[in-house]
């Protein structure tokens, strides 16, 4: 028997900072408390947000990549995010149309993602400093791809009663919905910092803000007519289809405050394909565990906690040792606390694993951001010599020092080469970019 897929919609905004999360998670948790079962994903290759959408909805979340993602796995992780599901609230990334320049439904723009799987759109529109003016703007998303529709419109930033009904006479005059408005409020903002949003686990009262949110939200928007429009035109996934093959058969995986930017679909397809994940905490001093045969160090913010990590003599010790017998690999973070030391915010340095030839800064701040078309150079735990891997880069750590980088040839989404990127030394690599598929 083929499980029912349920149907979607795409929360999306014009732009960046319009309200997409707060939307998103709102309507996630006031659904959940309603008894629907709401499963999140993620447009593009953000590692935080879906950790938010599975606290709000009790669900895991997955990303959604046209870029980075063949059909097969682009589809297999639309479908599983909607099979055994009432309902897959999905949130774009940037604005709605915002992507790399590239063929039509492969440029990792949110509307890829609608457009695929027949998932209406939810316009979030922050109409702060406008009134009827943002209708012109909402016209402009519904008519710029004949692909999409735009179901309706959220108003957000709303000044006062006054401010929303001439919003809401501007949407009239186009002929969509306003499903909902929300008042100006500073306070229902989650709290930042410099890639994002302060990560799930680490924000105070999580459950709080959700059910606040959702309060606001249930009294803002129009939850029965949200959900009445949904629509999927997605077909059931055919079997397994891993993004990476696993490194080894019992992988050891760091799991802390330090260390937690890891795709959830990476490890979903690790576990389908018969591996085990052991998490261990650095930060709690902890080794790889023994019995593993490889060790995964993914992203975070070890230059928050590089005197802690430094201190942490059990685990720094323990993963040179395991890296003489088993592959080690580190991503972003992971991979300066692979190399010999991180320099904080404030100038200080510390020690960290010296397994890698490379030091980093984080005091000498510069954004590097975009997609990676990676080639290994050589056999590794990200796949064979030669194979095309994709990820994505977005982190203002400096690189101070190092050997010359040789993991693997590199180019931007556009295929311009960025040279060589990343180290190996015996067992151990590591790169600035996150592998979202391979």
């Amino acid at each position: 028997m083929i499980d029912r897929l349920a149907p979607g919609l795409l929360v999306a905004a014009p732009r960046s900072g319009s309200g997409k999360t707060t939307v998103t998670l709102g309507l996630q948790r006031a659904l959940r408390r309603r008894g629907v079962r709401v499963r999140g994903a993620k447009s593009g290759p953000d590692y935080i947000d879906p950790a938010f959408h599975a606290a709000a909805t009790g669900e895991i979340s997955l990303n959604l990549d046209s870029f980075a993602m063949d059909d097969g796995l682009f589809h297999a992780l639309a479908a599983r995010s909607a099979t055994g599901a009432d309902l897959v609230i999905a949130e774009g990334s940037m604005g709605l149309y915002d992507g790399i320049e590239g063929e039509i439904g492969r440029t990792g723009a949110s509307a890829d993602v609608a457009a695929r799987f027949g998932w209406p759109v939810l316009l979030v529109l922050d109409v702060s400093g406008q009134a009827q003016s943002a209708a012109a703007i909402a016209l402009g998303c519904a008519q710029y791809d004949p692909r999409i529709t735009i179901m309706g419109v959220v108003l957000n930033q709303v000044a006062s009663e006054r401010h929303r009904r001439l919003a809401t006479d501007g949407m009239e005059r186009i002929g969509l919905p306003v499903l909902g408005a929300l008042p100006r409020d500073s306070s229902i903002a989650l709290p930042e910092r410099h890639l994002g949003l302060v990560q799930a686990g680490e924000t105070a009262d999580l459950e709080r803000r959700l059910d606040d949110l959702a309060d606001r939200i249930e009294k803002a928007i129009d939850l029965d007519r949200v959900v009445a429009m949904a629509r999927t035109t997605l077909e059931p996934a055919t079997g397994p289809c891993p993004a990476l093959a696993p490194p080894g058969q019992r992988i050891a995986l760091a799991r802390d405050e330090a260390f937690s930017f890891v795709y959830p679909h990476i490890l979903q397809g690790w576990r389908e394909a018969g591996a085990e994940i052991v998490p261990f905490s650095p930060m709690a001093d902890e080794a790889p565990p023994v019995g593993c045969d490889a060790c995964w160090l993914p992203g975070g913010y070890p230059e928050l906690h590089a005197g802690r990590l430094a201190a942490s003599h059990r685990f720094l010790e323990g993963l040179r040792a395991f890296s003489a017998r088993h592959p080690v690999h580190g991503e972003c973070g992971g991979y300066m606390v692979l190399g010999h030391s991180i320099e904080d915010g404030s100038g200080a340095r510390h020690t960290m694993a010296g397994l890698l030839p490379v030091a980093t800064s984080y005091a000498k701040r510069r954004l590097h951001l975009g997609y990676r078309v990676a080639t290994p150079r050589d056999d590794g735990p990200l796949g064979k010599k030669g194979a095309r891997l994709v990820g994505h880069e977005f982190h203002y750590a400096s690189i101070v020092s190092q050997d010359v980088s040789n993991f693997a040839d590199v180019t931007d989404a556009t295929g311009v080469s960025l040279g060589v990127a990343g180290h190996r030394n015996g067992q151990v690599t590591g790169t600035f970019f996150h592998i979202l598929a391979g």
